[in-house]
């Protein structure tokens, strides 16, 4: 039974599935839009939401916490900050995902994942 398993596994173990995870967010923040499967833009979502609403607040504290969620990576770190300043006024709802058509070679489902 799934008790208390959130999220998708993407057939891998935790350490690879966090790393995917990480290097998607990564993607996503510097190049501010990415395609990618339905499966994995919706899990990602979520966790760019809230690096967002933390990196609102500009301090040593969140830059810390951001690296830490990221990690070591300055240039998406700054790039994060950059984004941040555009919602300002916004309480949620940073992303979008936009259904794409089946791939015709493996009938995979994509995404595209983007700022709003």
């Amino acid at each position: 039974m799934r008790h208390h398993r959130k999220g998708r596994a993407f057939a891998r173990k935790d350490n690879q599935r966090k790393a995917l995870l990480r290097s998607l967010a990564r993607g996503l923040i510097l190049n501010q839009k990415m395609e990618t499967s339905i499966a994995k833009a919706k899990e990602i979502r979520p966790i760019i939401e809230k690096l967002i609403t933390k990196a609102k607040i500009n301090n040593l504290t969140t830059r810390r916490l951001l690296q830490s969620r990221l990690g070591n990576n300055d240039s998406s770190i700054d790039k994060l900050f950059e984004t941040a300043k555009r919602f300002e006024k916004r309480n949620g709802g940073y992303t979008r995902i936009i259904k794409l058509p089946i791939r015709k070679s493996d009938s995979s489902e994509r995404a595209i994942i983007e700022f709003v």
